[in-house]
């Protein structure tokens, strides 16, 4: 037998360059970042409430042009302040403070902290919508109706077009409560912790500012 044969060939050396196939590549050598991606995903759900949120805001741009423009219009008569709406506006303050302190207590690895912070969270938001419903008993008690006079209209447009957005977060609060539950440690439980958060923040400055508009500007 020649000799030759019993000589070992070297191994080929692997390819390197854009056509080169490794482990976890693709063929042009990137790693592939498809929807499981825990970088595309995160930002995809930001950009998504982001879009609904610039939506929401066009929306009371436009209320808030009306609103100004009817009230430089003969028969504008202001309606007091519910008392009750100072209340408000303290708990729905409290519950981001909740929702931040839960969502300090995820990212500490205490998912019982942190569904307790959620929790109190939904209980506040719960209590805000209940108390703009006694607002609203408030002045009907007084007399003063969707059509009583043009504030008035504006006032009960405006508070429940609020009132329902913020039930739509609770609704985006009760979905992440479960999944926190169920996915203690993963990406997906911070993510939309994250984004619900920032919606839920958005409907509190957006609170404030309708309050200050109604009644102080």
């Amino acid at each position: 037998m020649p000799t030759e044969l019993l000589k070992e060939k070297p191994a080929a050396r692997p390819r390197r360059g854009p056509g080169a196939p490794g482990r976890g590549y693709g063929g042009d050598g990137a790693r592939p970042r498809g929807p499981e991606s825990p970088v595309v995903a995160p930002l995809t759900a930001f950009i998504a409430v982001g879009a609904v949120l610039a939506a929401v805001a066009m929306l009371f741009v436009a209320f808030t042009t009306a609103y100004l423009a009817r009230r430089q219009e003969a028969g504008w008569t202001p309606i007091a302040l519910p008392a009750v709406l100072w209340l408000n506006t303290a708990v729905l303050l409290a519950s981001s403070g909740t929702f931040e302190w839960a969502r300090a207590r995820l990212v500490r690895a205490d998912p019982a902290g942190a569904r307790h912070g959620l929790g109190w969270t939904a209980g506040l938001g719960a209590a805000f919508v209940i108390g703009q419903l006694a607002a609203w008993r408030q002045l009907a008690a007084q007399g003063v109706y969707l059509a009583s006079n043009p504030h008035s209209s504006f006032f009960y447009l405006l508070t429940g077009a609020h009132g329902l957005h913020l039930l739509g977060g609770l609704v985006a609060l009760a979905v992440v409560i479960v999944r926190a539950h169920r996915n203690r440690y993963t990406p997906a439980a911070h993510t939309g912790l994250a984004v619900c958060a920032l919606y839920w923040h958005f409907m509190d400055a957006l609170w404030l500012y309708l309050f200050a508009l109604l009644f102080w500007l």
